[in-house]
């Protein structure tokens, strides 16, 4: 006796299963024989114990095994006769009133939608599109530059960028408040490790000089003691040092890796690295876009088990984030439905990925995915290496091929879109823009 209904979920369905009390008893009397070749039990040999013995001390254990197995080989066989594709596991439950001789159970689960993607053609992509030239190998160079500042001594008044070290003070109502106090304490002007107001009063002065000066912190400040109140700075300023910026010369490169100083070799090798870069930042802008379109021209249901699971996953991965940050999960309550939006989208594209690829071959090839780890290794200073450390583990390599299907993907949906380049400027590609 079976039956298939529809919930209001579309998705789910329920097969009524029934198994016959015969069948059972012969497979829990096979069970309990096997259990008595090698069961051990004071006062008898191994496989020697009686089987009245074996079956009052294994036969519930032996009665709940047979049971699950014939469950699920008739359910095996059901799924199978009506080529369902279940998502997730099922839920099973006795029912009442079965035909004697017989235990029956109704199977609750969900299946996979059927996905048919939508027309692409009126979806708009802009493509990104910058050549990497000398003016960007500059702003980079120069970005390196100042990474690598160091400060001398300036008999002069601090400025926009001078690094300081002062003794402050700062009183609320007359009296100190809590984080207000600290001697020889250093920062650089306009770094933004110190609010505004506190940068402008100390800009000006000069070593051995000193400053009193009221302050109103920002409404929104961290400290809520401190939101919106106004408190006085005693200050004093006992070194000012002005920044210097390392020459882009031959030690300068040296820093950089390049062993022989060649800093015509560094400006090429800057260019390298800064067209795969640009190449990554475009292709994530561009996959962005093409997610986004095959969502909107393929609305789906997808199955609950799915986005559980990922929820799970997701709450699991930002777990692991906090402990890395060293922070005490077990503190810190991370729950699963707080991510249930995300895990939706992702279950979506995934499923509506996979349809693609399968009706449009756009698994990975062999030579994609070796193309694909050799441009990943030029970034690194010994590029066989990395080679080697893919090829190694398939784990490793599936990675590298999850890869190429998503840019296979994202290039057959960009043939069928509106796609076009657009041109877009370095500082705002590299997320550099004010």
């Amino acid at each position: 006796m079976e039956q298939n209904q529809v919930s209001p979920s579309a998705l789910e369905r329920r097969i009524d299963i029934a198994v016959t009390l015969a069948d059972i008893e012969k497979e829990v009397d096979a069970r309990l024989k096997r259990i008595a070749r090698t069961v051990k039990m004071p006062g008898f040999r191994p496989g020697k114990v009686p089987m009245k013995v074996v079956a009052q001390t294994h036969g519930g254990q032996a009665r709940g095994e047979a049971v699950g197995a014939a469950v699920e080989k008739a359910f095996g066989e059901k799924v199978r006769e009506q080529n369902l594709r279940i998502a997730g596991y099922p839920r099973i439950e006795p029912k009442e009133g079965a035909a004697e001789g017989t235990l029956e159970f109704t199977a609750t689960f969900e299946v996979y939608p059927e996905i048919t993607v939508g027309d692409l053609g009126e979806q708009k992509i802009e493509r990104p599109a910058l050549t990497v030239g000398d003016a960007e190998v500059d702003k980079t160079l120069d970005v390196l530059r100042k990474q690598r500042t160091t400060f001398s001594a300036a008999d002069r008044a601090a400025a926009e960028g001078d690094r300081v070290v002062i003794d402050f003070t700062g009183r609320k109502d007359g009296e100190v408040f809590e984080g207000g106090q600290a001697q020889d304490f250093p920062f650089v002007i306009g770094a933004g490790a110190m609010l505004k107001d506190f940068e402008t009063a100390v800009t000006g002065l000069k070593a051995g000089e000193s400053k009193t000066f009221d302050m109103t912190f920002p409404a929104d400040y961290h400290a809520q003691h401190l939101a919106g109140q106004t408190v006085q700075f005693e200050i004093v300023v006992k070194t000012v040092e002005a920044p210097v910026l390392p020459e882009i010369d031959a030690d300068f490169a040296r820093s950089l890796g390049v062993a022989d100083g060649d800093v015509a070799k560094l400006r090429e090798e800057v260019k390298g690295n800064l067209e795969r870069e640009v190449k990554r930042r475009i292709q994530a802008k561009v996959k962005e876009q093409v997610m986004d379109a095959l969502v909107a021209v393929t609305p789906i249901e997808v199955p609950k088990a799915l986005v559980q699971a990922e929820s799970q996953q997701l709450a699991e991965n930002a777990r692991r984030d906090l402990e890395m940050r060293g922070l005490k999960t077990k503190d810190i309550p991370v729950d699963p439905s707080w991510f249930a939006e995300q895990a939706e989208r992702r279950v979506k594209l995934g499923l509506i990925m996979a349809e693609l690829v399968k009706a449009n071959e756009l698994h990975a090839k062999p030579e994609q995915v070796r193309a694909l780890v050799e441009d990943m290794a030029q970034s690194y200073e010994d590029p066989t290496e990395l080679v080697r450390w893919y090829y190694a583990q398939p784990e490793r390599l599936a990675q590298a091929e999850a890869v190429v299907i998503e840019d296979n993907v994202v290039a057959w949906v960009s043939s069928k879109a509106q796609a076009a380049d657009k041109e877009v400027a370095f500082d705002e590609l590299m997320g550099n823009a004010a």
